[in-house]
């Protein structure tokens, strides 16, 4: 995200959508099946940072940086 400049505006997106995030990766958990499989493990990973809040709140602080 740091190489496309995008993690500003990441780190708002995954602030504002907030209780809405555990949705999201139910969305991912059920889409991840119709994805490439090479990109199965990062789609996994970005469920589960978004299902838990501690690790969604860490990743916003390492995006501000």
């Amino acid at each position: 995200m740091r190489r496309l400049g995008l993690e500003n505006f990441a780190a708002w997106l995954l602030e504002a959508t907030g209780p809405l995030n555990v949705i999201g990766a139910q969305l991912l958990y059920i889409g991840q099946p119709f994805l490439p499989v090479s990109a199965s493990e990062s789609i996994q990973e970005l469920a589960n940072l978004l299902e838990q809040e501690d690790e969604s709140r860490a990743f916003v602080a390492l995006l501000k940086g």
